[in-house]
């Protein structure tokens, strides 16, 4: 008679199953970047934020083919601007706080292809309230939590 077979379920997300994330890698980068542009969002509206990055990623060109080029390209996530406040917050935030670890886990199912993308392909967005230049006349593309995402910027 053979043994019987342990079947464990295991939840991919789960803060146990996550190791810390490597300094500077593209977890990390984009873990940070979503808490700095973020953090007051639902998990829905922290996965629209990292499909914009995974999309610039994506399409490549002046934004960089990588995920920590796309993060901190000057003046496009401003959390990573020398003169905003979120910068020193950002690079200071540490798995104690439970938010980052939503960001992390978030990351790591973007850079590994395992997010689905609730901006329809978006690749800007902006809080509600402000409207920039670059999108008046355009219909945004999903309207989640504080952000309005656009798919049809050049």
């Amino acid at each position: 008679m053979t043994a019987p077979i342990l079947i464990v379920d295991v939840d991919p997300d789960s803060e146990s199953q996550t190791a810390p994330a490597k300094p500077g890698s593209a977890v990390d980068v984009l873990a940070r970047t979503l808490w700095g542009e973020a953090r007051g969002e639902s998990v829905r509206g922290i996965e629209a934020v990292a499909a914009v990055v995974m999309n610039r990623v994506a399409k490549g060109g002046w934004w960089g083919n990588s995920v920590e080029t796309v993060c901190r390209k000057k003046w496009q996530f401003s959390c990573w601007n020398a003169d905003d406040p979120n910068r020193a917050k950002l690079e200071r935030v540490t798995e104690a706080d439970r938010v980052f670890r939503v960001c992390l886990r978030v990351a790591r199912r973007a850079v590994g292809g395992g997010l689905d993308d609730p901006t329809r392909g978006a690749t800007h967005y902006h809080v509600r309230g402000l409207m920039p230049d670059w999108a008046k006349g355009r219909d945004p593309s999903a309207e989640i939590g504080s952000h309005l995402f656009y798919n049809d910027v050049e």
